[in-house]
């Protein structure tokens, strides 16, 4: 069910970072833009990308996740998840990272984000909010929000 392993940081200079990760991964890039820039790799199977953020925000540690191959199976992980009672952010058919998106959001016990997503497309807009609103972006909402069990909704947002 899991494509790829997502590991999300934040980063002060993107020409940089792309130049020292170029270099580490041996691979180009798959997506860059003037804040973000994505590696989608096969050996190892990862989604990595980078995220123009000041660190004072959040750290260096942006979020982590796992890109699954269809919309099903953001459904079926998020319904798992929400069993299990861990607390759980659905955004579906929402609009990050210059792609348009179904994921669910976990929180662990520190704090750290988690996310299960499909990528439907590429988009032209980093994310559906306004522009400068970097919160919206590549990140769940800062406060976790518990969805009760069978209020997960197809195609809605539930925060």
């Amino acid at each position: 069910m899991i494509k790829r392993m997502h590991v999300a940081l934040n980063c002060t200079d993107l020409h940089k970072s792309l130049d020292f990760y170029r270099a580490f991964f041996g691979s180009e890039p798959s997506k860059i833009k003037e804040n973000y820039a994505k590696f989608e790799l096969d050996e190892p199977s990862l989604h990595f990308s980078l995220n123009v953020r000041p660190f004072e925000q959040k750290g260096v540690l942006n979020h982590l996740g796992f890109q699954v191959n269809n919309t099903e199976e953001v459904l079926a992980m998020g319904e798992r998840l929400r069993q299990s009672g861990l607390l759980l952010i659905d955004e579906m058919n929402t609009t990050c990272c210059y792609a348009v998106q179904d994921k669910v959001w976990v929180y662990d016990p520190d704090g750290n984000a988690w996310e299960i997503f499909y990528t439907k497309e590429d988009s032209e807009f980093e994310s559906a909010g306004e522009a400068r609103d970097l919160s919206l972006c590549c990140a769940p909402p800062s406060a976790p929000v518990k969805v009760e069990f069978g209020s997960f909704k197809r195609g809605g947002d539930n925060r």
